[in-house]
């Protein structure tokens, strides 16, 4: 019988199956991170590790399993509780960005401060000082159309960090970039993280990008190198 460590971590998964339909993305996969820890998440394409990611953001509820952020069942949170964790705790980064195109790009970086009720005057003065630290201060004004790629994924990386988060999930953040984009955008990423202390989860399928991490979490077939127990 394989015995699993027992894990109190900031973030921690157990036991997660989850089926979409008839097709099982996540058969017992668990994993867990410290706080400041970077942690690269790796395996191949429909490996489950976005649906994992996603279970430990509560994007998703897991079918079984656990989740835990801060020692809470993210299973017993309703959606708005789990929503205003999204907002306030958790930060996103993602492939494509997903920035919102009919708004500024200090707009986007000041909307989860918004949603949150930070009067407008104080987001996008705090925005603005996000975008001036990923070294995009000059596409302020602009859409996000109007902007490169590398550019666009530092504005979605300024948006991730604006709340001061305690877990950053960032879903291939390098995927639509060139080598060169790809690789100033991880560094802004890793390095500001790491000075506000604030846990990354990075799913990716490049060694190269795995390479900022502190470790791995293998997954394949649903499953993950990595189990715990949580208490």
């Amino acid at each position: 019988m394989t015995v699993f460590p027992v894990v109190t971590a900031l973030l921690a998964a157990a036991g997660l199956h989850k089926s979409f339909g008839r097709t099982p993305a996540l058969n017992g996969a668990g994993m867990s991170v410290e706080r400041g820890e970077v942690v690269a998440v790796m395996g191949p394409s429909g490996s489950g590790k976005s649906t994992l990611l996603h279970c430990l953001a509560g994007i998703v509820l897991p079918d079984s399993g656990q989740v835990c952020y801060q020692e809470t069942d993210l299973g017993l949170l309703g959606d708005a509780r789990r929503s205003e964790l999204r907002r306030t705790e958790f930060g996103f980064v993602f492939q494509f960005g997903q920035l919102v195109p009919e708004l500024s790009c200090v707009q986007n970086v000041a909307l989860p401060l918004r949603l949150s009720g930070v009067s407008r005057r104080t987001a996008e003065q705090r925005a603005a000082g996000w975008l001036d630290r990923l070294e995009v201060g000059d596409v302020a004004g602009k859409r996000p159309g109007e902007t490169s790629g590398g550019q666009g994924q530092r504005v979605a990386v300024a948006r991730a960090l604006v709340t001061n988060p305690s877990v950053i999930f960032a879903d291939e953040p390098t995927g639509a970039l060139d080598s060169l984009a790809g690789e100033q955008v991880m560094t802004l990423l890793i390095t500001a993280a790491r000075e506000a202390n604030a846990a990354v989860v990075l799913v990716t399928h490049e060694a190269r990008v795995a390479a900022y991490s502190d470790r791995e979490v293998i997954v394949r077939d649903g499953r993950t190198r990595e189990n715990v127990v949580i208490p």
